[in-house]
């Protein structure tokens, strides 16, 4: 089983963004990064001068490096920029846009989790066109996880295994919104809550979170429990989800997990220690997203926000 890092979500400051991936390629033991801004346009240019010098210390490093498209296209610029990525043989890129397709006129690519692959005809129509890896929508349950896994052995494919899960994205933004502003006057307020805005119903709940025009899970999911279903799934690789963390630790704890140096048990207490936000696996049992199934079979609900 490998580790996948996802790219970062969130509008991190572009020096922390560049100093999270440095130290993700010294000291972190995951097999796959991918880097890139793939939810909102408007904060690409400020990453730009920092891809190269991320990339290349990755690639020095040993990992494989893909490079996230946007999730949703709209504007000529956007379809500029991902065509000149997608015609770029040094890289793989990973594909969150259906757009992309056409670009890439059958090179190998990825296919990231945002782009809706539910059954075993879908996940072989991509493989056609060329996707030689694949992260399967976090909203699967384990028994489509498993048929379509195994109906491609030749594909490698991965789960979303931690963070706030993806849920949906919009052409308007919520953090511009919220604050009175208009998406195009937007001053980047998203970048006041890195890890995410917590969303509450009105009996004071968590529910959600939101990032700009996307749309996250309250919880934090997390498999850690669930890799040797996942394995016998036919599922080849985790993929981590950048939080407001020590993802280099997250990293090396699912590591020793999966290897077997340290149990279960106390896998999740140091997992809750390093990232405290409640957890939930409910897709992977055909439940509630936001639940918690344990070992035992026992379902937990999140508890009301304080």
């Amino acid at each position: 089983m490998q580790l996948t890092l996802g790219p970062v979500l969130f509008n991190w400051k572009p020096e922390e963004w560049r100093d999270f991936y440095f130290r993700i390629a010294d000291e972190a033991p995951v097999d796959t990064v991918v880097v890139g801004e793939v939810v909102c346009s408007k904060r690409q240019p400020f990453l730009e001068e920092h891809i190269p010098a991320v990339v290349e210390r990755l690639a020095g490093a040993g990992k494989n490096v893909l490079m996230g498209s946007l999730v949703l296209m709209s504007l000529p610029r956007e379809r500029k920029a991902m065509a000149e990525l997608a015609g770029d043989d040094g890289f793989m890129m990973e594909v969150n846009d259906l757009s992309c397709l056409g670009m890439l006129g059958g090179k190998a690519h990825a296919i990231g989790p945002f782009v809706n692959i539910y059954n075993e005809a879908t996940a072989a129509y991509f493989a056609s066109r060329g996707a030689s890896r694949v992260c399967l929508p976090p909203e699967l349950p384990l028994s489509a996880i498993r048929s379509i896994a195994k109906s491609l052995p030749n594909v490698s494919f991965e789960v979303f295994s931690f963070g706030r899960v993806p849920l949906a994205i919009s052409a308007r933004c919520y953090h511009a919104r919220l604050n009175k502003l208009a998406k195009d006057n937007c001053k980047f307020v998203c970048e006041q809550d890195p890890d995410g805005l917590a969303v509450t119903t009105l009996d004071d709940e968590p529910f959600l979170a939101m990032n700009g025009v996307q749309t996250l899970s309250y919880t934090c999911a997390s498999l850690l429990g669930d890799i040797d279903k996942l394995k016998d799934a036919g599922v080849s690789s985790m993929r981590l989800s950048p939080q407001q963390c020590d993802m280099v630790a997250v990293a090396r704890l699912y590591r020793d997990v999966i290897d077997g140096k340290i149990a279960l048990a106390e896998g999740a207490q140091k997992l809750d220690a390093l990232y405290p936000l409640k957890k939930s696996n409910g897709f992977l049992f055909s439940k509630p997203g936001a639940a918690f199934v344990t070992d035992s079979g026992d379902v937990r609900r999140i508890v009301p926000a304080a």
